[in-house]
């Protein structure tokens, strides 16, 4: 790649259950606003625009059209990119390969949902192989069951074991004024909730969210002219290497507990940027956990501790606030969970952290992040952000 990419400017709405106060266009224009306005910019500065949602789940297509004037795109070139909950990274990766590219300078890039005006189950199930899975499965949950089963038959890990990371994305998420959910909840609440799919509770699971997120991806060229400090793309990768979510797990006993498309593509960003212990060189993470079992199998996957290991670390609270890496000081997916935004605001949240600027939920003296996407078909996406310039321009 020929040029070395920042993010100069963050924007996102609060994320709530409804916004019956705006349209698609309205809530976009709120986080372009904003991002805007970070970056010391206003529409004419924008060379393109990279935006992206799920939009068979409102049944709206073409947004990337119908949009342009809360967008801020009219009249430029725009990409549009949906590739279910990974769409939000998908959008920050085609931003950050425009201007690395070269072909543009000042790139926005926009992720956005309305949840509560879409059939986000009925539009999920399209996703499982339609004669074995699709008349038994119920949407995301079916399939994110059937992980965490594969995940406990291969390791001795527990149900209680993943309430702990319900319990401390919770608990992070109340010091997110942008978060939706604010639940003070304990071990007992997570384990007592009802069971959605075995061994997956309520307790257990992400929320369906309104929002919106807006980050400008800039060149090396340009940074100096903006007033924020620039939170520099170290390297990115992504794997989406399946058609139907149950492919992965066709071998049942040998299994995919541990997520290959996450370990491929954490493996090819850790090599490019010199990642060779995570937990120890990450600051902060700030991963797309969309339940609790997530918060174990993917520590494992992402290579912060051997096959099995990551309910004793959380236990421990390496993972909290003041632990060794914090991860999701936001909250994360748990906390919110507008799908097509998801993704993007893992990364802004990163890009927050490294500037200082996380507020309550500031991590001390972040230098190096880390930021995923997860969705579709058990697809991964694995971005690295830091404080300084990268040596070198990498894929």
């Amino acid at each position: 790649m020929g040029k070395r990419v920042a993010i100069t400017g963050v924007g996102m709405t609060h994320q709530r259950s409804a916004r019956p106060d705006v349209n698609g266009r309205e809530l976009i224009n709120e986080a372009v606003r904003m991002a805007l306005g970070d970056a010391g910019m206003t529409r004419s500065d924008i060379d393109a625009v990279v935006i992206g949602n799920m939009d068979h789940f409102e049944g709206i297509n073409y947004v990337d059209t119908w949009s342009v004037d809360g967008s801020g795109g009219l009249m430029k070139p725009i990409m549009k990119l949906t590739t279910g909950g990974t769409t939000g990274t998908t959008v920050a990766m085609g931003a950050y390969y425009h201007v690395a590219s070269g072909l543009f300078d000042r790139v926005l890039a926009i992720g956005w949902e309305k949840n509560s005006e879409s059939d986000t189950t009925g539009a999920i199930i399209t996703a499982f192989d339609p004669f074995w899975d699709r008349p038994i499965f119920a949407g995301a949950v079916a399939g994110l069951a059937m992980e965490a089963t594969a995940y406990m038959h291969a390791t001795d890990a527990t149900e209680e074991d993943a309430a702990y990371v319900a319990v401390r994305e919770r608990k992070h998420a109340l010091n997110n004024p942008y978060a939706h959910l604010h639940i003070n909840m304990t071990i007992a609440d997570v384990m007592g909730s009802p069971y959605l799919s075995w061994p997956v509770k309520m307790g257990d699971m992400c929320p369906r969210t309104d929002g919106a997120c807006a980050l400008v991806f800039a060149s090396e060229d340009v940074v100096d002219d903006f007033p924020q400090r620039p939170v520099w793309i170290q390297g990115v990768a992504d794997r989406h290497l399946w058609a139907y979510t149950s492919d992965p797990y066709l071998d049942f006993k040998t299994g995919e507990a541990w997520f290959p498309a996450m370990q491929k593509s954490s493996q090819d960003v850790y090599r490019r940027v010199g990642i060779t212990d995570p937990l120890e060189q990450f600051d902060v993470a700030e991963l797309y956990l969309p339940y609790s079992f997530a918060g174990l199998r993917y520590m494992e996957s992402l290579g912060f501790c051997e096959k099995g290991g990551a309910p004793e670390l959380t236990r421990a609270g390496a993972f909290d606030m003041g632990g060794k890496c914090p991860v999701n000081p936001s909250g994360g997916v748990m906390s919110s969970n507008a799908i097509g935004a998801t993704g993007l605001i893992r990364v802004a949240e990163c890009a927050w952290q490294i500037q200082g600027r996380a507020g309550e939920r500031q991590v001390p003296d972040v230098k190096l992040a880390l930021a995923t996407g997860f969705g579709g078909c058990f697809w991964s996406d694995v971005l690295v952000l830091g404080k300084d310039k990268p040596e070198k321009a990498r894929g």
